[in-house]
């Protein structure tokens, strides 16, 4: 299986896009040519913020359907390095009622 790079972009209106490729850089140069998700083709220029290489590809498309799972806070966290984070913002918080 080929290597694989999950990836998160920082697009013009503020929002993140986490995707998964094999070829990382091509990736950005597609997304920042309009040429990527119908998102990230809406709210260019794109930046990318962070990425994550696996020895395989299926490895880094498991990780993207993770992180999309995550809130801004928890992405924010993993972007920035703080890793120390990432359990408590993975809690979920139930309010009574």
């Amino acid at each position: 299986m080929a290597k694989g790079y999950t990836y998160i972009l920082l697009c013009s209106d503020g929002s993140y896009y986490t995707g998964s490729t094999k070829y990382l850089s091509l990736r950005v140069k597609q997304h920042q040519d309009g040429e990527g998700a119908r998102h990230t083709a809406k709210h260019l220029p794109v930046q990318l913020l962070y990425y994550e290489e696996y020895d395989r590809i299926d490895h880094a498309f498991y990780r993207e359907k993770q992180i999309q799972g995550w809130s801004r806070k928890k992405k924010e966290a993993l972007i920035n390095g703080d890793y120390d984070l990432l359990p408590e913002l993975a809690k979920k918080i139930f309010r009574k009622e």
